[in-house]
């Protein structure tokens, strides 16, 4: 089979390419879930010592298909905002 670009081949798929910024960490899944769990964790507490800041972040991840499904099934969606038909000033 003969090498073909990405391009080529997306296009072969009928895929639409979208070229990202090298950091946008709100289009990437797992920065969104950081978020939630150091807003659930972190946000206006405090913690004895390491092992409690620890347990707190893994109670925290093993309730994301219990507790915080509803909240993350909206947040963890791969849609976002794109700009399409927009100009920029010269």
């Amino acid at each position: 089979m003969p090498a073909t670009s990405v391009a080529e081949k997306a296009a072969m798929l009928q895929i639409e390419l979208l070229f990202l910024p090298p950091y946008s960490p709100n289009l990437n899944l797992i920065e969104r879930l950081w978020r939630f769990v150091r807003k659930e964790v972190l946000y206006n507490e405090t913690y004895q010592d390491y092992d409690a800041f620890c347990q707190a972040i893994a109670e925290c991840l093993a309730q994301t298909k219990t507790t915080h499904k509803a909240a993350l099934d909206t947040l963890l969606v791969p849609k976002f905002q794109t700009f399409k038909n927009v100009s920029f000033l010269p």
